[in-house]
């Protein structure tokens, strides 16, 4: 990435706590290493406990740096021998609970951030973010009459209005309803790339993350293990955890054959030509619930064992004649019974393999 348009950018990051024992140290984050350019979104995405939320502290300031740096705009913001106070490094927050001020009215929470600024100037500024998030009809409206959507929307724009280098958002759809989640990380999306706000989230819910970034580092032991666009994070894992994560799909046996193809029990796939395997070579090979489609003039039968109605599609669980059991999305129209055998075929056009 081009250097001069590079916003934030954390170096080999080391963030320790006391042992609660009282000696030793327990570390969170681990060597961890990024980089997002001005206007990108960028979302750590792991499980509880895996230090996510503890980077977006660091970068604002709330966590000391034990090792290694973080550099907002090309200047060591935290390092071992420097820490710039939170309200000198230009970042915003918006909290998982939104943190609005109850007893102000939504003009008012976002004012609130403002008081560097004259009072009307203040109100007029306020005013104009609220017009930017679709809720300047709300403007004398307080926290608790607005939805959970509304609620968050201010939130942002709370955090937007001081116009920080860049925004931290912390689970920012977590207390919000499942159905809700996918749409509003929509709309957050359209709202920061309208307004070129580079911003940084930290989820567990692979489907926000990919629906709003642009880049997405899968966290594990405070690490940063692949940080990549959606689509690549996807296609190409760099590691089988990475793999595991992503997605839903299951490892099958496979051998390396001539001609850059693998033989899996289902039939014969092709792999990419820069795969590290000699002929004869046993790998496991990732079939995703994509990778499999219904046939019903294939030879090819599976049992259906699980079955999961999803509205447009079902998700089958078969097993093959193997034992091993497949992952299959099929449209909903063709509704098979448990226990029944259907004909599946493979339609895998990108083959993720990984040695045992």
């Amino acid at each position: 990435m081009n250097s001069a348009r590079t916003l934030l950018s954390i170096k080999q990051l080391e963030i320790v706590y006391p042992s609660q024992e009282g000696h030793g140290y327990n570390t969170a984050v681990n060597g961890l290493n990024l980089d997002l350019a001005q206007g990108e979104i960028g979302c750590l995405l792991g499980s509880s406990g895996c230090g996510k939320s503890t980077v977006l502290r660091a970068i604002c300031g709330f966590e000391p740096a034990h090792s290694g740096e973080i550099l907002l705009r090309d200047k060591v913001v935290s390092s071992p021998s420097l820490h710039i106070p939170p309200n000198q490094r230009r970042v915003g927050m918006v909290f998982q609970d939104f943190a609005l001020f109850p007893h102000l009215t939504v003009l008012e929470n976002i004012a609130f951030g403002l008081q560097h600024l004259p009072h009307q100037e203040r109100d007029t500024v306020a005013k104009e973010w609220l017009k930017r998030v679709s809720l300047l009809d709300k403007a004398g409206s307080y926290p608790h009459e607005l939805s959970g959507g509304q609620q968050q929307r201010v939130a942002l724009a709370r955090a937007m209005a001081p116009e920080p280098d860049l925004i931290l958002l912390d689970e920012p759809f977590s207390s919000l309803d499942v159905d809700l989640r996918e749409r509003l990380a929509v709309e957050m999306r359209e709202i920061l790339k309208a307004n070129n706000i580079t911003a940084l989230l930290v989820t567990h819910d692979q489907l926000e993350a990919f629906a709003i970034a642009d880049r997405v580092g899968v966290m594990s032991d405070g690490k940063v293990l692949q940080w990549d666009s959606p689509y690549e994070l996807y296609h190409k894992p760099m590691n089988r955890y990475i793999a595991d994560f992503i997605g839903r799909g299951v490892f099958v046996k496979g051998f390396i054959q001539a001609g850059d193809k693998v033989q899996i029990e289902l039939g014969t796939l092709e792999l990419d030509q820069e795969h590290d395997g000699q002929v004869g070579d046993e790998v496991n090979v990732l079939l995703r619930e994509d990778d499999i489609q219904h046939d019903d003039n294939s030879p090819t039968q599976a049992e259906v064992v699980r079955k999961t109605f999803r509205g447009a599609d079902f998700l089958y669980t078969l097993r093959l004649k193997s034992g091993v059991e497949v992952f299959a999305l099929v449209p909903s129209h063709h509704d098979h019974a448990i226990g029944e055998k259907i004909g599946i075929c493979l339609a895998a056009d990108h083959v993720v393999t990984f040695k045992d």
